[in-house]
């Protein structure tokens, strides 16, 4: 059930516009709410003992993350497609993020399904797919054939953890929160 009482219509209002197909004009709606950063008010405090509060890390500006994505995305985004894939992990990591938000959070897809959403994004679905997993970003069930977008935030470790921007850190427990769908 859609928090929306009209996304119905916003979506066939796209699909006349763009010309796409209900899921993939529904996904393009998705990803355009979810990666608002005005809905974002500030990052979520998490509760720390005196002792942590010394180490934590300074409140992420949703505003400044958010510039730092789009720059990230810029030369490799246009028109909402994906015009080259990226030689560098961050910059690549950053479009993962875009293409995330395409998919709403605890609905399953199947392999098709995923392939109609990535396909209007970029021709190379499989390696768009794979990077998704390989990121714990989307997941997999036992058969392979299904697809979910993750349950929580992966932990990130390694080269991932350097890879990654602030604006995962503020957007993506959001969104696999629902917090991002209003």
């Amino acid at each position: 059930m859609t928090r929306d009482h009209d996304l119905k219509r916003l979506i066939r209002a796209r699909m006349s516009a763009t010309g796409q197909n209900y899921t993939a004009a529904r996904a393009a709606l998705m990803a355009q709410r979810a990666t608002d950063p005005s809905a974002l008010v500030s990052a979520p405090a998490a509760p720390r003992a005196a002792a942590d509060a010394v180490d934590a890390e300074p409140a992420i500006d949703p505003v400044r993350a958010r510039a730092e994505h789009e720059r990230l995305l810029r030369p490799f985004w246009r028109e909402g497609r994906i015009t080259s894939i990226p030689a560098r992990r961050r910059a690549r990591f950053a479009l993962l993020l875009e293409l995330l938000a395409r998919f709403a959070p605890g609905e399953e897809y199947s392999e098709a399904e995923v392939g109609e959403i990535l396909g209007v994004l970029h021709p190379d679905i499989a390696f768009w797919r794979r990077e998704l997993v390989d990121y714990a970003l989307l997941e997999r069930d036992a058969s392979g054939a299904r697809y979910r977008v993750a349950a929580r935030v992966p932990n990130r470790t390694g080269n991932m953890a350097q890879e990654v921007t602030d604006w995962e850190r503020i957007w993506l427990p959001r969104f696999l929160g629902g917090e991002t769908r209003s």
